[in-house]
């Protein structure tokens, strides 16, 4: 069976703020295969960006945490 393209499982992302973290991703499961097409979709302020983001380490390392 051929490897997935992308996969994730149970991704958690967080923000670190003064005083805390802010949880913007959690858990998160996308298994992508050779020749699909996917879309992200959710309401707005579902971390879609971010995730995308992420995935394309778009996001400065010092500003995020995978958890």
């Amino acid at each position: 069976m051929a490897q997935p393209v992308l996969e994730i499982d149970d991704m958690h992302l967080e923000f670190p703020v003064f005083g805390g973290a802010i949880h913007a991703v959690n858990g998160v499961d996308l298994r992508i295969e050779e020749s699909e097409i996917v879309g992200l979709v959710g309401e707005s302020g579902s971390a879609k960006s971010v995730t995308a983001m992420t995935i394309l380490r778009l996001l400065p390392k010092r500003d995020f945490r995978l958890t």
